[in-house]
């Protein structure tokens, strides 16, 4: 998994500025490659497993003493922990739920932490892409939601989702920049010039 290349932030933040130029909203973007490390997935799998499987077996085979048994769980525990702590195989024991829940955590994070509740007007949005969940999210501040519904941003979403799904999560940006704006330079169009936040695109480590 690749996150953008300098050349490719540079389009993201050419992409803003030109719809900033048009409405009085303040947009940000944030990127990162997975919401969380999701450390306790594979301690949490494999505890269920070494618990389960030995146990199982042993009841229905009785092949195993007490110790033997003990031992054969500990070692499957270990082996289990580091296996499934390989990026291919970690991605894939994460219920979509939960890396769902971990990437909304983390939008509502950024959107406090690029300061979009302190923009004037409360007109700041944050459009948040998490790949490794392939999770897109848009936020707005009050001045934005009071005069365009949810609803405006769900087909905007569904498109840049399925973008960062194929690898193309350029492309998504920008698409969805220029199509967020039309709906801004509608409802909110520029009355004054200003640039409260950073134009470039924030990702995250």
């Amino acid at each position: 998994m690749t996150l953008l290349s300098k050349q490719e932030q540079e389009q993201v933040a050419a992409a803003i500025t030109a719809v900033e130029r048009e409405t009085d909203a303040e947009l940000v973007t944030v990127l990162t490659a997975q919401a969380d490390n999701y450390a306790y997935i594979p301690l949490l799998w494999a505890g269920v497993i070494t618990l389960l499987v030995p146990g199982i077996i042993n009841y229905f085979t009785d092949w195993l003493s007490a110790d033997v048994l003990l031992l054969s769980q500990w070692g499957m525990f270990v082996v289990l922990s580091l296996v499934f702590r390989t990026p291919g195989i970690n991605r894939r024991l994460i219920p979509r739920s939960v890396g769902y829940w971990r990437a909304s955590n983390l939008a509502r994070r950024q959107f406090l932490e690029q300061n979009l509740h302190h923009t004037a007007g409360a007109t700041g949005m944050l459009i948040f892409v998490s790949e490794a969940e392939r999770y897109v999210e848009i936020l707005v501040d009050r001045g934005i939601s009071d005069k365009i519904g949810n609803d405006a941003w769900e087909d905007i979403i569904a498109a840049f989702t399925k973008h960062v799904k194929q690898g193309e999560t350029l492309k998504g940006f920008i698409s969805c920049i220029e199509d967020c704006g039309k709906h801004l330079e509608a409802e909110l169009p520029a009355t004054h010039q200003k640039d409260e936040l950073p134009n470039h695109l924030v990702i995250l480590s």
